[in-house]
């Protein structure tokens, strides 16, 4: 009977351990999308309100969210007026990125989330 209950503290143990992976790794997917979405809003502020590009941050947004917008770059015009661009495209971007980030961690916690035995 002893053996009994240290197995199921094992067992009970182990789920909780297994939950927590689960939590952490659906927080870090939030957190990976999280910043994305961050950085391409800040450029499509950026842009539109027509930030100096040669400043040295803008130009680091702008390199490092090029890269996240080469799939997204020629789905949409970007209509300028007087320096000040309205990407759509960065809207698009941020919309399919925010898809998949939440298609990804339901995933996870679909496939791999324990619930308490009750």
């Amino acid at each position: 009977m002893r053996d009994l209950k240290e197995e199921q503290r094992a067992t009970a143990s182990e789920e909780s351990q297994s939950r927590f992976k689960t939590y952490k790794s659906t927080q870090i997917i939030w957190f990976i999308f999280g910043l994305i979405e961050a950085l391409l809003g800040l450029r499509f502020v950026f842009k539109l309100i027509a930030v100096n590009p040669n400043n040295p941050f803008a130009s680091m947004l702008y390199s490092v969210t090029d890269l996240l917008l080469t799939p997204f770059a020629s789905l949409a015009s970007a209509p300028s007026a007087g320096g000040m661009v309205l990407e759509l495209s960065t809207l698009l971007a941020m919309l399919i990125y925010a898809m998949f980030g939440w298609a990804l961690e339901r995933i996870i916690y679909v496939l791999f989330y324990k619930p308490k035995n009750i």
